[in-house]
């Protein structure tokens, strides 16, 4: 039974899924080592459950009951004390997120579940940094999280089945859609964007269109949602390299960066999140 839910990290990813885990009635914490987070992060869950009940999309009931479930805190202790699933949302850097489970692992009950909300890290290199390889998982959300239905449900080959069917339960109790993944690098829908995303930088590099005809080619042409670029400008460049660097390393020269996306990271042109990216915002 899943009733307290820890999300590790209060940037845009961990926000939105401790916004989506209070709305769907867990007790929630959102730790983050920021202060500055995280009011940040506040601000924005109260300015989107209060824009969805001026939507007429949730109750004012529903959105009172979020706001109660969701506590912000900068001491670790007491946010994964007592929690029964921690969902970590930390930058793509393994050496992090494998020192906040093993730092977890000093505080919580033996049930505790363990998952990563990462593009396509190895599920198992987490757990084998903690004494419970069965119960961690890979738990990947969207951005925008409130929005976005899906999460990819990756299993290790060590991830019990139990812990499977408790993530998918707890998925479907936010209101998602799932899809369940045998780990492999990038999962389903990072190693496709990656592909669609790298492409889309040769031709930009090649002079065969700008990124504004790109773009408009996959969203009229190809009825995509969001053109590559505008993509990769919501998800962050930074976090689109960390994980082409990834992809790269296991899956051969196909996901090698661009070099204009590494220069853009450079100078700090990271996406909506910097005001910049492949576009000014």
């Amino acid at each position: 039974m899943i009733n307290k839910i820890t999300v590790i990290g209060s940037g845009t990813m961990g926000n939105g899924i401790a916004q989506v885990s209070a709305m769907a009635g867990f007790e929630t914490s959102l730790f983050d080592i920021s202060k500055k987070q995280l009011d940040l992060a506040e601000l924005k869950i109260n300015k989107n459950l209060d824009k969805g009940f001026e939507l007429g999309k949730i109750a004012a009931e529903k959105r009172d009951n979020a706001k109660e479930k969701l506590v912000f805190t900068e001491d670790f202790e007491m946010a994964v004390k007592d929690s029964d699933l921690i969902i970590e949302a930390v930058p793509e850097n393994m050496e992090l997120k494998k020192k906040i489970f093993s730092d977890a692992e000093k505080f919580v009950h033996k049930e505790t579940i363990f998952a990563t909300n990462t593009t396509g890290l190895s599920i198992t290199e987490m757990g084998n940094a903690t004494k419970r390889e069965d119960k961690v998982i890979g738990m990947h959300f969207f951005n925008p999280v409130h929005i976005m239905k899906l999460i990819e449900i990756v299993k290790s080959k060590s991830t019990s089945q139990e812990t499977y069917e408790i993530v998918k339960a707890v998925s479907e109790k936010m209101g998602k859609q799932t899809v369940k993944i045998n780990e492999a690098a990038g999962f389903v829908t990072s190693r496709m964007n990656a592909l669609i995303g790298a492409e889309a930088f040769r031709m930009w590099e090649e002079g065969v269109a700008s990124p504004e005809d790109i773009d408009k080619a996959l969203k009229l042409g190809l009825n995509h949602p969001m053109g590559p670029f505008e993509m990769i400008d919501l998800v962050g460049l930074d976090v689109r390299l960390a994980s082409m660097k990834n992809l790269e390393e296991h899956l051969g020269p196909a996901f090698k960066p661009s070099k204009k996306l590494e220069e853009l990271v450079e100078k700090g042109r990271l996406g909506r999140k910097t005001g910049k990216g492949v576009y000014d915002y």
